[in-house]
């Protein structure tokens, strides 16, 4: 069964990028929120993006219309039913989660595939939740979506192979570059970014640098994009907070352990970027101030 129509279930962060390259694509591609509000902001963020890339040359008027004419919002779920593949991109919590797949699961046909772009919780958890497992997958997203080129393609023991095989050629198509990836709380990326990340702080709290020059060390030491602090602030303290604890929920190692400093800075609200404040003082975005501690 071929690909064409796509559902993406979230219009935040995640699911308009991850809607944007789906039509990026030439799939058609229905996006279902609980408002128009939230519709309209993702979509403001969409066409932002699409404007940027004409500015640049890499995309002409012309196409972005046509990426444009591609994408549906819609606030009623019965829209998703002729979709070959749903993509779940909410918010992370559980029942929510549960919720959602139940009544896409009475609408949609037996051939529609299941996928959740969750970033901590088992897809096997979620899948059983339906009356389709084998025909459910994790396709992991990285943000930004449309300039990330990775996706986690995950499967777990109930996943029809034709359809693993099926899923990875869709993250193909999307101009995506998929790794293949059992279920297991935290995937490949996140099994290994989170410990660097929650050691990064305790080597802060340690005294042994201070938060610039262990990003700078990071940074030139190993050749990083950027260092452990500005990605903690950029994914997130909260959220790097809810994953690390669903992984040592999980594993019950002190690698995933969230240290003390990061839990009460997220009980201060020290979020990061998005908050204004986490290991950088962001008042002059155009120039962060790192936060001294201790």
């Amino acid at each position: 069964m071929a690909i064409k129509k796509v559902g993406i279930v979230g219009c935040g962060l995640m699911g308009s990028g991850i809607a944007q390259v789906a039509a990026q694509a030439g799939f058609s591609t229905i996006v279902l929120e609980v408002s128009q509000e939230i519709i309209d902001k993702g979509f403001r963020t969409i066409d932002r993006n699409l404007a940027r890339r004409v500015e640049k040359g890499s995309l002409t008027e012309s196409a972005k219309h046509e990426i444009r004419g591609l994408l549906r919002p819609t606030t009623d779920t019965e829209d998703l039913k002729h979709c070959e593949i749903v993509i779940e991109a909410i918010a992370e919590r559980l029942p929510a989660k549960r919720e959602l797949l139940v009544a896409l699961d009475a609408i949609c046909p037996p051939t529609t595939i299941f996928a959740s772009n969750t970033s901590s919780l088992t897809i096997t958890e979620l899948a059983c939740t339906t009356r389709r497992p084998h025909r459910f997958v994790g396709l992991h997203f990285f943000n930004p979506v449309p300039a990330m080129r990775l996706v986690e393609v995950i499967r777990t023991i109930a996943t029809d192979p034709e359809v693993y095989e099926e899923v990875i050629v869709f993250g193909k198509d999307l101009g995506k570059v998929p790794v293949r990836a059992n279920d297991s709380t935290g995937f490949i990326v996140n099994r290994l970014l989170v410990p660097y990340l929650l050691d990064a702080i305790r080597t802060l709290e340690a005294g042994v640098g201070s938060v610039e020059d262990i990003d700078a060390s990071m940074k030139l030491g190993c050749g990083y994009p950027m260092g452990p602090f500005t990605l903690l602030d950029f994914v997130g303290l909260d959220t790097t907070y809810y994953i690390a604890n669903i992984m040592f929920e999980e594993f019950r190692e002190r690698r995933f352990a969230p240290p003390s400093l990061l839990k009460r800075m997220v009980l201060s609200g020290w979020n990061g970027l998005k908050s204004g404040r986490g290991f950088y003082d962001y008042t002059d975005a155009a120039n962060p101030r790192p936060i001294r501690f201790g």
